[in-house]
């Protein structure tokens, strides 16, 4: 049997996004505490980013005859 990782929605990850933030704030954080909500914040990051890219270009390309490579140009 495939044990495949669910995929967490955007929504989800900005709500683990915005407490590793409110944990990067602590004034009484570790170092080492910190480097690591960091380093996953930036993983988290780069994942919604991800996201909205695809779901803009797939917007850009309903809106659009050409696709996304057309209206991106202009």
């Amino acid at each position: 049997m495939e044990n495949k990782k669910e995929e967490k929605s955007f929504e989800e990850l900005l709500s683990e996004l915005e407490s590793i933030i409110k944990k990067l704030d602590d004034k009484d954080v570790s170092l080492e505490d910190a480097v690591k909500n960091y380093t996953l914040g930036l993983d988290i990051s780069k994942k919604c980013n991800e996201i909205l890219t695809k779901n803009e270009e797939m917007i850009i390309e309903k809106m659009t005859d050409t696709g996304p490579e057309e209206f991106k140009t202009e």
